[in-house]
Formats: structure tokens, C-alpha cells, sequence
């Protein structure tokens, strides 16, 4: 059986030779992105193994880092509570006024 001839203009060849340059970089992307995984993981379970008292200092500080972030929300929320008060109080002023009335405010 012989084969035929392909007829290809060389233009259709560069294309493919552009495409075939694409595929193979981008293998060769695909298999240092595995090597890079692998090395990863193998370094975290080393690291793991090698050193548990990092594990329990970082969970340490997580705590803390939490305990922090609570205490600011909260410090947040109260800030926002009082604003809130504030409004609303003076709100009330204006409709108190609006109808001839007032807060009675001792002054020393």
C-alpha cells in the first residue's frame, strides 16, 4: 500500500509547527507544575514530621490572632451600636421639638 502525498502550503506547515511548539510548552508547563505539587506536599509533611512544635506554636498563634480579630469586631459593633443611639436620640429630639416638647437635661 503506498501512501499518498500530503500537499501542504507552507504557511498550513509553520501553523502546525507554531502549534506543535504549544503543545510542547505547555506540557512541559503542566509536568513542572506536578514536580512543584509533589515538592510541596513532600515539603509540608516533612516539616510536619520534622517539627511538631511549629505546628502547636502556629496554632497558638492562630488563637491569639482570632482572640485579636474578635475583640476588634467587637469593638467595631459597639462603635456602630452607639452611632446608632445617637441617631436615634436625635431623631427624637427633632420630633419632640416639632411637636413644642424637649428631653429634660440637668445641668450642674
Amino acid at each position: 500500500m503506498a501512501n499518498p502525498r500530503v500537499s501542504l502550503s507552507l504557511d498550513e506547515v509553520i501553523k502546525i509547527e507554531e502549534s506543535y511548539k504549544r503543545m510542547v510548552a505547555f506540557e512541559k508547563a503542566v509536568e513542572s507544575w506536578k514536580n512543584t505539587v509533589v515538592q510541596c506536599v513532600w515539603q509540608a509533611t516533612m516539616n510536619q514530621r520534622r517539627n511538631p512544635y511549629a505546628i502547636l506554636r502556629m496554632q497558638d498563634i492562630m488563637e491569639q490572632e482570632m482572640a485579636l480579630a474578635n475583640k476588634q469586631l467587637l469593638t467595631v459593633r459597639q462603635a456602630a451600636l452607639s452611632q446608632l443611639f445617637e441617631e436615634e436620640h436625635r431623631q427624637y429630639q427633632q420630633e419632640l421639638n416639632q411637636m413644642g416638647k424637649s428631653f429634660y437635661v440637668e445641668r450642674l
